[in-house]
Order: C-alpha cells, then structure tokens, then sequence
C-alpha cells in the first residue's frame, strides 16, 4: 500500500461557537459609571460621597467591561473587544484615584489619563462605523473623558458641570444601544434602529456563507496578525 504523495492537501476545519452578544453588558456599565460621576461632578450628592460611587464602578462596571472586551474578541469583532478594554482600565483608574484620594479632590495627573483615554477611544469609535449607534456611543464616551479630562486638569467648576452633563447624555445613548443591541439578539431581527451599515448591513439577514466566509482572514486564523 503506497504512502500518501507529500504534496496531499490537509484539509483545516475552524469551528465557531454562538454567543451572545456582549454589547448590551458593557453599555450597561457605561451607564452606571458615567451616571455616578455625573451626580459627583453636577453636585447632586456630596464629594463626600465620591468614595462610594468609586467602588460601585469597580465592582460593576469594570468587572462587566472587562467580560464584554474577553466576549467581544471571541465572537471576533475587534472594536467591541478594543473599545470595552479601554473603557474597564479608564474606569478602574478612575475608581482607584476617587476612592483614594480627599472628596471633591481634583487630579491632574488623572486628567492627563482622561485625556489620553478619549483619543483612544476615537480608534474604536472610527473603526466602528459599520454599526452606528456603537461607533456614536463611543465617539460620545470620547468627548465625555475628554471634558472631564480638563475639569480634573483645571479643577474649574464650568469644565466639571460640562463634563457632568455630557455624562449625562452619554448614559442616555448607552441605554438605548443596549436595549437596541439586546432586543436585536434575542428576537433575532432589528427591533430599534441600530445604524448598521457596510459590511454590518445584512448581519441579521446573511447567508450563513457571507457569515463565516471571510473569517479565514481573521486573526487567530491567518497564519500572522
């Protein structure tokens, strides 16, 4: 019995498993986070309680973006898995500077993080844009770190009511794309606007060919990032 020619094909199977999406968790996190700190820069509770408010956000919403980014690289989209990464560490600095340092404390060296965070977040925002309402929450999310960037940098009570506001906008857009998100997945079809468009147009009516065809590309897949 003669052996297999060297130049035989292998045949190579990637096997995909079916997730939720994991949009609507880190949304929701947003929320929580950027409420809470709009109540401490809007004054409507006390510096006091800024302490509290920072914990909130690091047991909530950086343990629930942090499994956002881990799901949203596993169902292999990069924006969401990018932009939930730099949303948890920006938050967990944020927690940890608040619940450390004196109520009502400016920090310039945490505005200068804040800074950086926002023109992080302009990578997934622009790169996002096949799917609107995300790209927008976080273009959003940018400009909110970007004023409380200059609030904490200046400590000027115009930034921080500003920034208190935009925060306040921000949770209202992060809400609607959660549910849009959530109400998409569990009914299977769109049920609120979600902007998608491109290559993000058919997600919800595709063959399962336009699906998975291009995933042979895809890092972890192709043989170098």
């Amino acid at each position: 019995m003669s052996a297999a020619p060297e130049h035989a094909s292998v045949a190579t199977r990637v096997v995909l498993r079916p997730i939720g999406t994991p949009l609507p968790l880190g949304f929701l996190g947003l929320v929580v986070a950027t409420v809470g700190f709009s109540a401490l820069q809007l004054g409507w509770v006390a510096p006091e309680q800024g302490r509290n408010v920072a914990v909130g956000v690091l047991a909530l919403t950086v343990p629930a973006q942090l499994l956002s980014a881990v799901y949203g690289f596993l169902a292999r989209d990069p924006v969401a898995g990018t932009g939930m990464a730099t949303l948890a560490g920006t938050w967990a600095a944020a927690g940890l500077v608040t619940a450390t340092s004196p109520p009502g404390a400016s920090s310039p060296g945490l505005g200068v993080l804040f800074l950086a965070a926002a023109a992080v977040m302009l990578v997934p925002a622009v790169a996002g844009m096949s799917k609107v309402v995300a790209a927008a929450v976080m273009g959003l999310t940018s400009l909110r770190f970007a004023l409380t960037g200059a609030a904490e940098i200046t400590g000027d009570s115009a930034w921080t009511t500003v920034a208190g506001g935009t925060g306040l906008v921000l949770a209202a857009a992060a809400l609607y794309a959660a549910l849009a998100f959530e109400l998409e997945d569990t009914h299977h079809r769109t049920v609120l606007p979600t902007g998608r468009r491109g290559g993000g147009i058919d997600t919800m009516t595709g063959s399962a060919q336009d699906e998975v065809g291009p995933v042979i590309h895809e890092a972890g897949v192709r043989k170098q990032l």
